[in-house]
């Protein structure tokens, strides 16, 4: 990401038969062709029978009333394999309309660099359910990453952690976790699926698809994970990504 809104999406992401046999099958089969195709008369001879065991490996005629299996038939109508994916990859960059409603949350600010961002973000929520827990304080939803500013360097954010209800006036919290509301207004939602070290090019699609409408946006994404955070390479990393319109 970079310190612009599009360019703050774009950087986010294989026996035959014995030999005597063989011999006698070729003299066989010699001796029939060139019978058949000599035209100057050739002295009487007895060709030999074929062995048994060439009758036997004879093809057999199939009875003329034997059920015969219909053909498949192709559905030109039906997607491919690589359409079905392309159509499910378009459907996740549609962007769905929605209001988010503030929520009362666990916040907590910092920021990071590119390289450490996916554990940066990880301590920051560890550090959110455990200021919580310490609390008495229920949580209530998936954690969310407000991201706030971010030049070629790094990132600024807001890790934030949904909640039943918001803390009492009086409750003390630790290193810097403190109490507020999460973003809230008219968004488009959108979907990313795979290692966190790829959703760069969902914030490609993201952007290109905001350019195609001509939608002007705020300078406020937020993630959701719907998965743990774990290693940048999980594939089964689900997130949700709100992009807030002005």
């Amino acid at each position: 990401m970079s310190n612009s809104s599009d360019e703050g999406f774009t950087q986010r992401l294989k026996r035959a038969w014995p030999f005597v046999a063989g011999l006698a099958v070729l003299a066989v089969v010699a001796g029939a062709f060139f019978g058949a195709t000599s035209t100057s008369p050739t002295p009487s001879a007895v060709v030999p029978a074929p062995s048994a065991q060439v009758a036997a490996e004879a093809p057999q005629k199939s009875a003329p009333d034997s059920p015969v299996a219909p053909k498949p038939t192709l559905d030109l109508n039906e997607p491919s394999q690589a359409e079905a994916e392309a159509q499910a990859q378009a459907d996740a960059i549609a962007g769905q309309a929605t209001d988010i409603i503030a929520r009362p949350v666990l916040k907590l600010r910092g920021q990071g660099t590119w390289a450490d961002g996916l554990k940066t973000l990880s301590e920051a929520i560890a550090n959110l359910r455990i200021a919580a827990s310490k609390t008495g304080l229920t949580v209530d939803g998936r954690p969310l990453v407000a991201f706030t500013e971010t030049d070629d360097n790094g990132f600024h954010f807001e890790a934030m952690l949904p909640l039943t209800r918001p803390p009492e006036a009086k409750t003390k919290f630790e290193h810097g976790v403190e109490a507020g509301a999460s973003p809230a207004g008219k968004a488009l939602k959108f979907q990313h699926r795979g290692p966190y070290e790829e959703i760069d090019s969902t914030y490609e699609a993201i952007t290109a698809f905001l350019d195609e409408k001509g939608l002007d946006t705020k300078n406020l994404f937020v993630e959701e994970y719907l998965t743990e955070l774990k290693t940048s390479d999980d594939d089964g990393l689900e997130v949700d990504i709100y992009v807030f319109l002005k």
